[in-house]
This record gives C-alpha cells, structure tokens and sequence, in this order.
C-alpha cells in the first residue's frame, strides 16, 4: 500500500481507466509554494493566489494541501478554515505534476498511478537538479488518500495529458518524446505504456504544446478536454505569433479525430492572452538558484486561458490580461452553462511556469 509497495501489472490489465476531469471529484490536492528560485518575493505573492484558488476550491469539494514544516504556520494563516493541511516534502508547487493520477475502474474502485518524475526533463532539459521529493509526492498522497498505486516507468507528468473519460488521452510529442524525457524509448513504446497506465485505447498525439512552455509543450497548456466530446483550444489569430502555427497544427489534428464512438470532438478557440512578460520588478524578486531555471525580465510566459481547473460545479479560470479575460470567460461559460465560471487573478502563478490546472489535481469519486 501506498509510498512502500507499488503494485504488479498495470491499470489497463487490471479494468482501470482514467476519468475526466469533468467527472465527479471526492476532492482535490494541492501543494504550498516556497521554492526561492521559482517564486518572488519570499513566494508572498504567490501564497495570495494560491489561497484565492484554494478558497474556490473548498467552497466546493474537499481540499488539502501539501505544505513543509517551516511553511505550516504560514500557509494555515492564509488558507480558509476548511481546507486539510498535511505536512509534506516537494521541491516546488506543481501537484499537477508530481501528484498522482487516480484511475477508477467499473466497481467504482481507485488506485493511483505514480509517473516517474525528472523535474520536466532531468539533466538534458530539467529545472531543477534534485527533484527526489517531488518523484515521492505522488506515493505520499496516494498513502493518505488510502490508495494502492501502481509506478509507471514512463516519464509523464499529470499536465502532460488529458482524458476524455472514455477511451482516448491527448498528449503532446513535443512533450513525451521530448529528449530529457522518453526519446529513447520511441513513439511507439510511449504510447504502449501511455494506454497501460492510463487505461486508454487511443492516444492523439499532438505535435506542440504552448510557445515558450517550460513544462516542455505540456498539453494542458494547450488545451483542456473540458466535457467528454468538448475541447477547449488556446489560439491566436496573429499569424507572425509562434503560438499561431503550433494551433493550427493542433487544430488540424483534432479535426480528424473521432472518439471510440466514433464521434468527433467538439472544438472551441479560446483566444490567448498577451503576449505576456515577465517584468523587471517580478524577475528582481526571484533568488536564483544553481542548476535551477534562470528567470529574466523580459522573458515571455506561456498564458493560456486553457489551463483552468473543473470542480463540482464550477470552473476556475486563471484571469491574466485585461484585454481577453472577459471573452475567455464568456466562451467558458458558454461551453459550460452547468458550471459557475469563477475567474482568479494568476499571473502570480504564470511567473512560477503553469497556472490553475498545473497546482491542482482531482481525486476521483468511488464507491
């Protein structure tokens, strides 16, 4: 059980898939911000939004949150009563990430899927030089959450990929075959392990994530499967923005897809904010750190309206440029009339390399 004795076989061979994100959640993880090199100014400013995202959350399922020791008293003093605190080693905030993927099966019955970790691509193309507390997060919350988990060879981060909840997943090859990651293991083999350990029949490949993605293209960056036929799009119609070309492609791909239905999906655009940079005054607040992720003044940020997080009821969407934030909402509301639209200011987030989607994950209901 949990952290100690990973289980034999895989969820596939076991009657296990992965849900949606838009299926009903038994709650939801998240980690506290700390890390000096990612995070300004003593991570002040991002506990602020961190805790903005934490109360949309407990207002509507179950939250805990993973904090170290020496955070503790901080992170009780900012968070809302309701929330679990559970005092736990990371290397940064990301739970997307690091924390597991909960497969259910037909009984209603979970395990967790535990995904090798390399800090987005280890000595080739990683952030940071250790991230052996961050490889064991995913063990940790699946022994608190009472789960056997299962540890998969491939290395695979949660907002690596999507699932429709039936069948199909959505990964990026700029991602899973990225060369700090599984290169070597080749296309074919990744998505061999790709439907062992998610439970899936089919994988659609996209070719890029979002320009300038620290995760490597990360395909919640680009777009979120928001309904089991839905599927939200970040694009621009700039033609002589590198976002343009990495859309269409996409775009083009998802136009010829079809469910295990055989139904095809739903597409909508969502426009992109910015572009963003991060300024002189949020790069100053940043410690930098030997072997960690230089962050510049100037340097461009990967926003994207599609990296917002489904709870019961409600859609969190990360607020992040005057000028769009209102249409993106509109179209999220749109797509899901049955949802409160809840936007939070994220930029804060967005300095860090993710937003919403990259420091939640879902627990999946059971029976």
């Amino acid at each position: 059980m949990g952290e100690m004795n990973p289980l034999p076989g895989t969820p596939a061979a076991d009657g296990f898939r992965m849900p949606g994100e838009f299926e009903p959640h038994a709650g939801s993880w998240m980690l506290w911000p700390e890390r000096g090199d990612t995070w300004r100014d003593d991570a002040g400013p991002a506990e602020e939004a961190f805790a903005a995202v934490a109360e949309a959350i407990v207002a509507a399922e179950p939250l805990t949150v993973g904090v170290s020791a020496r955070r503790l008293e901080r992170a009780r003093a900012a968070l809302p009563a309701g929330v679990t605190l559970v005092e736990m080693k990371s290397d940064d905030a990301w739970m997307r990430d690091v924390g597991p993927t909960v497969v259910v099966d037909g009984t209603g019955a979970r395990r967790a899927v535990d995904w090798t970790f390399n800090a987005w691509g280890g000595e080739v193309h990683g952030l940071y030089p250790d991230w052996r507390a961050d490889d064991a997060v995913a063990g940790l919350v699946a022994e608190h959450e009472g789960l056997q988990r299962y540890r998969s060879p491939l290395i695979q981060e949660g907002g690596g990929i999507h699932s429709d909840g039936k069948g199909t997943v959505f990964v990026t090859e700029e991602c899973v075959l990225s060369t700090g990651r599984n290169a070597g293991l080749g296309r074919d083999r990744c998505e061999e392990l790709l439907k062992a350990y998610s439970g899936a029949a089919q994988v659609v490949w996209l070719p890029r994530g979002v320009f300038a993605d620290e995760t490597t293209g990360h395909v919640d960056n680009l777009l979120h499967v928001a309904g089991p036929n839905l599927i939200l799009l970040t694009w621009t119609d700039d033609p002589w923005d590198p976002q343009h070309v990495r859309s269409a492609e996409a775009l083009a791909v998802l136009e010829g897809v079809h469910d295990l239905n055989g139904d095809p999906f739903r597409i909508l655009k969502l426009p992109m904010p910015g572009p963003l940079h991060m300024t002189d005054k949020e790069a100053g607040g940043v410690v930098a750190a030997p072997g960690g992720k230089p962050r510049e003044a100037g340097d461009r940020l990967a926003g994207s309206y599609a990296n917002f997080y489904l709870v019961e009821g409600r859609v969190l969407v990360p607020l992040l440029d005057p000028r769009t934030d209102d249409d993106a909402c509109q179209i999220i509301a749109d797509a899901l009339p049955d949802r409160e639209v809840v936007g939070i200011p994220a930029r804060e987030i967005l300095l860090g390399g993710g937003n919403i989607h990259c420091i939640t994950q879902q627990i999946p209901m059971g029976r």
